[in-house]
């Protein structure tokens, strides 16, 4: 088995983190730049940071923190959210991001994945997909936030996504976000099951037994084998770190990094 990541996840708004359930009833988190030199040190193998805000003001005040974050750490550092141009892709990476992972923009023009590959390589470019559950078996790609259904299959657009350059598919569970009640296996393991590249499961993580599930392979008992677990909540709120993640994982026979 290939190493697993812990990445974990902060969703910034005007400088703060932030966190809600489904993606609404935001709270307030903590400072940025404080949590990721924690995270760094406790030996996150990753940081996704996401402007959940709407405006070029967010997006600069996320740039900014983006390049305070990436003197202090050295892992790699994944920004997303209000990246709509191959311009946007390029104002990131000068920030200091390794990558960028996009969705509402993908969804409205395709050919954007096509362009930041063709700039920077597939290895950069994340395809985010906000998925929710309309009837069983079949998941919706949201835009915006999750406030619009697209009514494009979350799954199908993947797999045109990664045709079209996506390196790796940040797989966001609307339905599972911040209820502590574990990732949506059912849909992991439809992604899984369909895109040949990378799979970050992401919404839903409340126990370490949650994150191990989403992680480890199906005939060891597990609900999918996700490439990397994304966490927010638990490591924002102080229920877990990162070292406990993964000696817990690693209990369970899972690889990890250190």
């Amino acid at each position: 088995m290939i190493a697993k990541r812990i990445i974990p996840c902060l969703d910034v708004d005007d400088g703060r983190v932030v966190k809600g359930v489904k993606f609404k009833g935001l709270v307030d988190a903590g400072d940025p730049v404080a949590l990721a030199k924690r995270y760094n040190d406790e030996g996150a193998d990753e940081l996704t940071f996401l402007d959940i805000g709407a405006s070029y003001k967010s997006r600069e005040t996320l740039l900014e923190i983006v390049s305070q974050v990436a003197w202090e750490v050295f892992i790699p550092l994944c920004v997303g959210g209000g990246i709509r141009t191959l311009d946007d892709m390029r104002a990131a990476m000068n920030a200091g991001a390794d990558k960028v992972s996009v969705c509402t923009a993908a969804l409205r023009r395709p050919a954007l994945l096509e362009e930041m590959a063709a700039a920077y390589g597939s290895q950069c470019v994340v395809l985010s997909v906000d998925a929710a559950r309309v009837e069983d078996g079949v998941w919706h790609a949201f835009s915006r936030g999750g406030r619009d259904d697209t009514g494009v299959d979350a799954v199908a657009w993947a797999v045109e996504a990664v045709k079209r350059g996506a390196g790796e598919v940040l797989l966001n569970s609307i339905d599972a976000d911040g209820t502590g009640s574990g990732y949506d296996g059912e849909l992991t393991r439809a992604m899984l099951d369909a895109v040949p590249v990378p799979v970050i499961a992401s919404g839903g993580a409340g126990s370490l037994d949650q994150i191990v599930a989403v992680l480890i392979p199906r005939k060891k008992g597990g609900v999918c084998e996700a490439d990397a677990a994304l966490v927010a909540s638990m490591l924002h709120f102080g229920e877990t770190t990162i070292p406990v993640i993964k000696r817990y994982a690693e209990s369970k026979g899972i690889p990890v990094r250190w």
